[in-house]
């Protein structure tokens, strides 16, 4: 027993070796823990949400991404300009304080732009990749989804905080087809800035368009089959408690064929392979 103990102690050294060796191996950048963009105000200087203005992230989003969602990542890195602007833009998020009145269309489109604005200054920091999964490690290394983070007031938000602590108890399922991974099998970047103004319009726009495209939505009437993103499966609850009424939610904003394929009570549902390949413009 003692021998088996002494065996195990052996093992537990030499896989601690290996790491340590694999920490010393790697580059300041890939142990290096949370980064940040934006900045820090003091209180008296924090705002309403309603306060704060997007417009300068609106012109950029229309100087790089186009009408599919796919972003000239390589012109935008290139441009100190824009990149200024960009982390300028995020600095005045940063000025916005959670706890102070606003309005619940001016919440939302805060959050959705701050949440594809990180994105994008994250994506562009690491430039050129392949795809966001290359900087989201799980065990060691920089993960772009929990340690880039964004602060709002007097917390600092990540990515992962965005989506699941505010936006998706925000009870609005659209923002699924709004928040964008910089991937391919993402909803569309909309090349524009989301305003509470507009608001309404721009997430039913935006869901129609999801469904439009056979990326997210295959319609096989014969066997009666839709084959669906797999984004709709990933946050099913968020659109129904039950696969009924999940259905009856997306199929709103479904071509006409598919909205009654989703009537069917036979109807079958699969989901499509996601494709996290960049949404860059060089790979459309």
């Amino acid at each position: 027993m003692r021998q088996f103990r002494v065996q195990i102690y052996q093992i537990i050294l030499s896989a601690l070796g290996v790491i340590g060796m694999f920490y010393v191996l790697m580059t300041p950048d890939q142990v290096r823990a949370d980064r940040y963009v934006g900045q820090r105000w003091p209180a008296n200087q924090q705002v309403s949400m309603d306060r704060i203005r997007h417009d300068s992230f609106d012109a950029l989003l229309k100087k790089y991404v186009d009408e599919n969602g796919y972003v000239n990542y390589k012109a935008w890195q290139a441009s100190r300009a824009d990149r200024s602007a960009l982390q300028n833009y995020l600095k005045q998020l940063s000025r916005a304080n959670p706890r102070l009145a606003a309005s619940r269309e001016a919440k939302l489109a805060f959050w959705i732009n701050a949440y594809n604005a990180v994105t994008l200054e994250g994506i562009l920091q690491v430039y050129p990749t392949t795809s966001i999964r290359n900087h989201t490690a799980k065990l060691v290394g920089y993960n772009i989804w929990k340690q880039l983070k964004l602060p709002v007031g007097n917390h600092e938000y990540s990515l992962e905080d965005i989506e699941h602590k505010i936006l998706r108890r925000m009870n609005e399922p659209r923002i699924h087809f709004a928040i964008v991974c910089a991937s391919i099998g993402c909803p569309r970047l909309r090349n524009e800035a989301y305003v509470a103004s507009r608001l309404e319009n721009q997430l039913t726009d935006n869901a129609r368009d999801f469904f439009s495209r056979s990326k997210n939505l295959k319609v096989d009437t014969r066997r009666r089959t839709l084959s669906m993103s797999a984004i709709t499966n990933w946050f099913a609850s968020d659109f129904g408690s039950s696969k009924a009424q999940q259905l009856a939610y997306l199929s709103k904003y479904m071509p006409e064929q598919a909205r009654q394929l989703a009537r069917d009570p036979h109807v079958t549902i699969n989901y499509l392979k996601y494709n996290w390949n960049l949404n860059d413009v060089s790979a459309r």
